[in-house]
């Protein structure tokens, strides 16, 4: 039952759904084992209680019962007010209601590269949803699992603030608001005045100073004044998580705050990772995994060695997409050496992480040629299954957005490269 290419582009709403741009368009959904489904579909919970207890880890940080140098890392680059914010009490128990993981399928497991709190793609993928689904399509999540997923974060609707650094998502969500109702309304972020609906945050926190009400609204938050989600919490939005859950000085931490079931599953999911810290190590000491004593060393690495990917942390406007993301072995050794470099420059101010490489699986894909015809091409791809938690605090599946790529990128990421499709459970 492949769909044709004239339904597709056919049933997209005018104007598009992704800021004018387009994406390749395929006949048929991904296919995942079963194994994989039930895999990804049962991360969800795992992965919010590893957000609770990073918060957690950070309220404790910050005063003065764990590692002080925690919550200074995390800190770094954010301004007082916003810092001191995240700490009040208030916040506590406010936390992201949509999260959404990046999985590399690879070979034998899923490694996720990033944990985005702040997601795009929320509107594509339940067109998508939608459109294979009345294919005839058993679409993972169901027709409409992403809009209903949607509306339990605001049951009564509110307001989806889109700033204008984020306006490529506006055609999308804008879609989205249509499904849901009249109750829900899409506005700008920079010229939002509004301060009693509940607001759904669709936009950078390192962006706030473009808005004239940020901190009006930020301050009602948490009072529980103003219900907005996620919550002005940057530190949850730092990929420096990432590498925290790997360091040595925080294993026991891990260990105490989260379930052991979690804790193996996470492990297994996260890629070993580190902070950029440009400090020496003491003469016997030596950085985890890499065999190597200093960061110089590492900029010696060879192609081989440099299995490697930089990431630019977060609270940056290169730190979404893959603007500020730089893969070892696909760089010469001086620009690796440089990157480097700069990252160990730029830490005290913003930090980066990094982290192993897991190449993508390989294998094989129809897509629509420009003509029509159907033409198989071997690809890598990238899941991005949603979650999102209601108002009762239960985490649910909505659906997956597979973005394949031909099978020489390195990056999986950009719309013009990109075939984006729903997922199946194959028979």
């Amino acid at each position: 039952m492949p769909i044709e290419l004239g339904k597709l582009k056919g049933a997209l709403p005018e104007g598009g759904l992704f800021g004018g741009g387009e994406w390749r368009w395929s006949p048929e959904p991904l296919r995942l084992s079963a194994g994989e489904a039930k895999e990804m579909i049962s991360m969800g919970y795992p992965l919010a209680k590893f957000q609770q207890a990073s918060d957690l880890l950070y309220r404790r940080s910050a005063g003065g019962k764990i590692a002080p140098w925690l919550s200074e890392l995390l800190d770094e680059g954010k301004p007082d007010w916003m810092v001191g914010l995240q700490q009040e009490g208030g916040m506590a128990d406010q936390f992201p209601r949509v999260i959404r993981p990046d999985l590399m399928l690879s070979n034998g497991r899923f490694a996720m590269t990033e944990l985005d709190s702040v997601p795009g793609g929320i509107g594509i993928t339940a067109w998508l949803s939608q459109v294979y689904s009345e294919a005839g399509y058993d679409v993972m999540g169901g027709k409409d699992g992403m809009l209903e997923g949607f509306r339990g974060l605001m049951p009564d609707g509110g307001d989806v603030l889109i700033s204008e650094e984020s306006a490529d998502y506006v055609p999308e969500m804008e879609w989205l608001g249509k499904q849901l109702g009249e109750a829900w309304k899409i506005e700008s972020a920079e010229n939002y005045e509004g301060d009693s609906r509940a607001i759904y945050r669709f936009f950078e926190l390192f962006d706030w100073e473009s808005m004239p009400y940020f901190k009006s609204w930020a301050e009602k938050s948490v009072d529980g004044d103003l219900s907005v989600t996620p919550p002005f919490k940057p530190h949850l939005e730092d990929k420096l998580w990432l590498a925290l859950f790997w360091s040595p000085a925080l294993k026991k931490v891990w260990e105490k705050s989260l379930r052991g079931s979690h804790l193996r599953r996470l492990r297994k999911l996260i890629p070993f990772g580190w902070v950029l810290d440009p400090e020496p190590l003491p003469p016997h000491a030596a950085l985890p995994k890499l065999d190597a004593h200093t960061w110089d060393e590492v900029g010696e690495f060879s192609q081989k060695e440099r299995q490697l990917v930089l990431k630019i942390s977060g609270f940056h406007e290169s730190a979404w997409g893959s603007r500020g993301v730089f893969i070892g072995h696909d760089l010469s050794s001086v620009e690796w050496k440089e990157r480097l470099a700069h990252a160990l420059e730029q830490s005290n101010e913003q930090p980066w992480v990094m982290q192993e490489f897991h190449e993508g699986r390989k294998f094989e894909h129809p897509v629509y040629e420009e003509d029509g015809s159907v033409k198989m091409i071997e690809v890598r791809a990238r899941l991005c299954p949603y979650f999102f938690t209601d108002t009762k605090g239960e985490t649910s599946f909505g659906g997956c957005l597979a973005t394949l790529v031909p099978a020489d990128k390195k990056k999986i990421h950009g719309m013009s490269d990109g075939i984006l499709v729903p997922c199946v459970v194959e028979d």
